[in-house]
């Protein structure tokens, strides 16, 4: 049996002001643009992962439900460049055991909440873990290459 698979993925959120976005995630965070689609920016966060953020001029943004996570093995190394950036961060990084990753969270100008995260459970081998990133070759997007 043939399973359909997908080339990439995008999450879309809807954005106040593009500009102060485009600051945030292309200036502070590093991700490269990818589609300037006028009112719709799409910029890479990992390989096949994108984001797009979009301003529709009035639509509301009520209270924000969704994490944007991003995976990674330098959650130290982003904690200091993000408090260099004076970028609004809950707490240091910490171990969560429950399950079972190394992480802290911010929150971009919209008030997405934004988790940099590093999986310690060996059993995560395609992406945040050691050996995902030894073998994808990369430490993903982003200013730490």
């Amino acid at each position: 049996m043939n399973i359909l698979r997908f080339d990439h993925q995008i999450i879309f959120i809807y954005v106040r002001n593009l500009k102060k976005s485009s600051a945030f995630y292309e200036g502070i965070m590093g991700f490269p643009l990818v589609l300037d689609q006028g009112g719709c920016r799409i910029i890479q966060t990992a390989e096949g992962g994108y984001l797009g953020y979009c301003d529709r001029g009035g639509r509301s943004l009520e209270e924000k439900s969704l994490i944007l996570t991003l995976v990674t093995t330098r959650v130290d190394d982003w904690y200091a460049y993000l408090q260099e950036k004076e970028v609004e961060i809950f707490e240091p990084p910490k171990i969560n055991p429950e399950y079972d990753i190394y992480h802290f969270f911010l929150k971009d100008p919209d008030g997405y909440l934004v988790e940099i995260q590093q999986f310690l459970d060996p059993t995560w081998a395609d992406g945040g873990g050691n050996q995902g990133a030894k073998r994808a070759g990369a430490e993903g997007r982003g200013i730490f290459r």
